[in-house]
């Protein structure tokens, strides 16, 4: 069999030392990888005039997956995000953040297993704004007041939140599939149907006629401000969580707080030709190598990549292997390790995992 060709974005900040320790785990479960090692974020800049070269993204057209380090966008680069950027330009339309407790994790809560499902591409984080006071703020506030007859001061910065039927349609079907696929119990539509009733509204009228396509999941919605009351209030009554691109970006760190925070969260950003596995955390530079970072968000991200690539049976030893190393508590770093206890680095925690998973 052909190796897997993967490519592995080292990011910046603390990027290369997590990705590395990715690599490390992901190597010890024996699969055959084909590893393509490129560079993004403010470190090529300089170089390349863009944090994101277009070799990187022809990269990751080109491979069966790709795993990325956190990466910093520059100040001044053109580009608003490249986290956002790379996710339009290969059409990662959903974003997937499991969040569930490990044993050794701090946390208020036990047995907490949650998905998140975002869209990924439009919504507020579409990138359409008008500056405060510009022409166009202003033409757009005088077009608006005419045809919605409500006022808008005109010193206002203005933000357009689309939100279409076709991204719709397709999130709340990735988030049927997934449901289906891993034998879950219930997909939960989240929104803000009762007051934005034609983009919200649209979304929740989406996700209903696909729902009704898939008799064997439940399906519910919830209003996205009662949601997060209730999933502080009691979390376990829910499963997977679909929902349009701001909210799922707050909801998925509130549930990664529930389960000890973003350390242990792993992330993906899958379409349908390409897929990018990522920790939800960011680059930290201060942290910038001192191999002192915890590496567990983007091994379990590592994980999720082995799923995707069909490896069921070494994504489970990975993700029980960063469980077993947490619960020891003895090869952990220093967010992880019990009181008085001597932390371990970035790369000795990762070793401990791989020796693990390779049994």
């Amino acid at each position: 069999m052909s190796p897997y060709r993967v490519t592995l974005i080292r990011g910046d900040g603390i990027g290369p030392e997590v990705t590395q320790a990715a690599r490390i785990v992901l190597d010890a479960t024996g699969i055959d990888f084909e590893w393509v090692v490129v560079d993004a974020g403010a470190e090529v800049m300089e170089k390349s005039g863009t944090p994101l070269p277009a070799p990187v993204i022809e990269a990751v057209r080109a491979s069966d997956a790709a795993i990325k380090g956190p990466i910093t966008t520059p100040a001044g680069s053109g580009i608003r995000s490249v986290n956002v950027a790379l996710r339009r330009a290969l059409d990662l339309y959903a974003n997937l953040r499991p969040a569930r407790t490990l044993p050794g994790v701090h946390s208020r809560y036990d047995n907490i297993d949650l998905v998140v499902v975002r869209e990924n591409t439009e919504d507020l984080y579409s990138g359409i704004e008008f500056e405060k006071n510009s022409p166009q703020a202003l033409e757009v506030i005088e077009m608006l007041m005419r045809l919605g007859g409500k006022k808008i001061f005109p010193r206002s910065g203005l933000a357009v939140k689309p939100i279409s039927s076709e991204a719709s349609e397709r999130i709340a079907r990735f988030a049927f599939e997934y449901a289906r696929r891993h034998a879950r119990r219930k997909v939960t539509a989240v929104h803000k149907a009762n007051i934005l009733k034609h983009t919200d509204g649209l979304f929740l009228e989406a996700a209903r006629q696909v729902a009704s396509e898939y008799p064997d999941v439940e399906f519910e919605d919830r209003i996205v401000d009662n949601l997060c009351m209730q999933l502080v209030q009691r979390p376990e009554s829910y499963d997977v969580l679909v929902l349009p691109n701001l909210y799922g970006d707050i909801v998925s760190d509130l549930t990664a707080g529930l389960v000890g925070g973003l350390g242990v969260a792993p992330g993906a950003n899958i379409g349908d030709r390409s897929a990018v596995f990522e920790a939800i955390h960011g680059s930290a530079p201060r942290y910038a190598g001192q191999n002192k970072v915890n590496p567990s968000a983007l091994i379990l991200s590592g994980a999720l990549l082995l799923r995707h690539l069909g490896e069921q049976e070494a994504a489970v030893r990975v993700e029980q292997a960063v469980a077993a190393v947490i619960a020891e508590g003895r090869s952990v770093t220093y967010d992880l390790a019990p009181a008085g206890a001597t932390p371990a680095g970035t790369r000795q925690m990762a070793e401990a995992i791989a020796q693990k998973v390779a049994g």
